[in-house]
């Protein structure tokens, strides 16, 4: 009964705009997912007008090249990137929210999203792999965003989940905060290693990430993968605001 009355005297506010949280009674079967995946259940509150635009894109609006900007002798051309979500509405607010706010369970939330629109695209695998944080951001934030959203993912599509695959070799800055793309690319060029505790010989990657702007740090992580033997990988971010697709499917 006390549990009730607080309820309504404070109710639940939503974990991306902050307002009230009203679409609780939406979430029934993301709440089994959830709990499937995780062995609880979900403490997830999302407003109705945060879900209603968090819209995929349609489906043959979400293949791009890698790069939003190619160059010549590019040692893996014509790299395919996969982004369902465009970058967006509540999509532009829920992210942010998951990195600076660590929204942990929200990363999640998305992730379930995520996986269900890559098993609906039919898109195949051995191992989805996230692109890593450096120690010390990881320390900061206490969690790597792009995994969480990586995990129930591979789970629901049934993947093999790789999150130590990838190490940093050393620290880079933030990607937003460089002025253009020759610094984006001197940022992380050379980033990415395979860690020597994995063998992905032969295998097929889906690499991912929480959002893809010029695509140069998933560029970056998929030349480690082919490096270290990888048969085929696809670069695939959450969401991203890219304009030009790619046509060749993965």
């Amino acid at each position: 009964m006390i549990t009730r009355v607080i309820s309504f005297m404070l109710p639940p506010v939503c974990d991306i705009c902050g307002g009230i949280a009203d679409g609780d009674d939406r979430f029934t079967s993301y709440g089994q997912i959830y709990r499937r995946i995780y062995g609880v259940l979900p403490t997830l509150h999302i407003c109705g007008k945060c879900l209603s635009q968090i819209v995929p894109q349609d489906r043959d609006k979400r293949w791009f090249l890698c790069l939003s900007e190619p160059f010549e002798h590019d040692p893996v051309p014509s790299q395919p990137l996969y982004v369902p979500f465009p970058y967006e509405g509540a999509m532009s607010r829920a992210v942010p929210g998951i990195k600076f706010g660590r929204k942990k369970e929200l990363a999640r939330f998305l992730g379930i999203l995520y996986g269900g629109l890559l098993r609906e695209d039919d898109i195949r695998a051995d191992i989805m792999v996230p692109v890593p944080l450096s120690p010390a951001r990881f320390r900061e934030r206490g969690f790597n965003q792009a995994g969480e959203i990586c995990f129930p993912a591979a789970k629901i599509c049934g993947f093999a989940y790789g999150e130590n695959v990838l190490i940093r070799t050393r620290e880079t800055n933030r990607q937003t905060e460089m002025a253009s793309n020759t610094s984006r690319i001197d940022n992380v060029s050379g980033a990415f290693a395979v860690s020597d505790e994995w063998d992905v010989s032969g295998l097929t990657v889906i690499l991912a990430d929480d959002v893809a702007t010029t695509g140069f740090t998933l560029h970056e992580a998929c030349i480690a993968l082919y490096a270290a033997g990888v048969s085929k990988v696809l670069c695939s971010a959450l969401s991203g605001n890219r304009q030009v697709k790619n046509a060749e499917p993965f």
